[in-house]
């Protein structure tokens, strides 16, 4: 299962939306009500899966198998920059798994980061219903737009807290199921960590993410987008600049060790390599 890395969300623009109707409950009720829900199947789901990740940064773009364990992540480039990896990438992807599965300090060490990350997107997660004031925007199917601003009565407790609360943007809900579909945000205002000690943020920064059904049940990340200028480190897995997209899910078994993910991914990567080129890609 991987986090919401801050809920952050999309915008839906593939057919045209109507307004939402005669709400049964407040906007903040119902952005409550997701919300909530949203941090108990983050918290109840234990699965793992394997996916293909394709990942957009100012020096170009690479595209990796992974697979999820409980012992830790293994990842392996297929592509950069739209062609094979050359032998010493391969050679450097190698090593970091074997890594992982020879040195437990290693894995630990990875386990942390993921875990801090879950963390922090559990926290912000928790925060949004009291943060941010919402109103309904539109609707399409069982999914309804939220429009949300900052709270002014809302104090952040942390620097993560003070970016986020400093955003306006939108929620998707999926009414029927009370997930977090998709959400997207802009800074309103520059921030400042200690005075910019710490580092700052500039105006008019943005993100976006995608969340959807993988499997009956299951929801995973598909999308984010993050967009700032400045300075701070709060995410170790996620940059200032990057894109990324998630595809090709499949679940995995929840016990797999590391050792049986490396033949796993082995053939998943292979099996990837032997495609016609022309239906390679996303």
């Amino acid at each position: 299962m991987t986090p919401v890395f801050a809920c952050c969300c999309w915008l839906l623009i593939l057919h045209p939306a109507v307004a939402a109707q005669s709400p049964a409950i407040s906007a903040n009720d119902l952005a409550r009500r997701v919300l909530e829900n949203e941090v108990r199947a983050e918290d109840q789901d234990k699965s793992h899966w394997m996916f293909r990740i394709e990942t957009r940064k100012p020096d170009g773009s690479e595209v990796d198998e992974v697979i999820e364990t409980p012992k830790g992540e293994l990842q392996f480039p297929v592509l950069i920059n739209g062609l094979p990896p050359a032998r010493a990438k391969e050679e450097k992807a190698e090593s970091r798994i074997q890594q992982l599965l020879n040195n437990p300090a290693a894995a630990q060490k990875s386990r942390k980061e993921k875990s801090e990350d879950y963390s922090r997107s559990r926290r912000m997660l928790k925060m949004l219903p009291e943060a941010f004031i919402y109103t309904y925007g539109a609707r399409q199917g069982d999914r309804v737009q939220l429009n949300f601003k900052p709270n002014p009565r809302f104090r952040s407790h942390s620097f993560e807290e003070e970016v986020f609360h400093a955003m306006d943007g939108i929620l998707w809900v999926d009414e029927k199921q009370n997930r977090l579909a998709e959400m997207s945000g802009r800074l309103t205002n520059g921030v400042k960590f200690l005075g910019g000690l710490l580092g700052h943020l500039d105006k008019g920064g943005s993100f976006e993410v995608k969340q959807q059904p993988v499997a009956p049940g299951y929801w995973e990340l598909t999308v984010l987008n993050v967009h700032m200028t400045g300075r701070a480190l709060f995410f170790k897995t996620i940059g200032e600049q990057q894109q990324f997209s998630r595809s090709e899910f499949k679940r995995v078994p929840d016990n797999l060790t590391l050792a049986q993910a490396e033949e796993m991914l082995k053939k998943e990567v292979a099996s990837y390599r032997n495609r016609p080129q022309d239906k390679q890609g996303f």
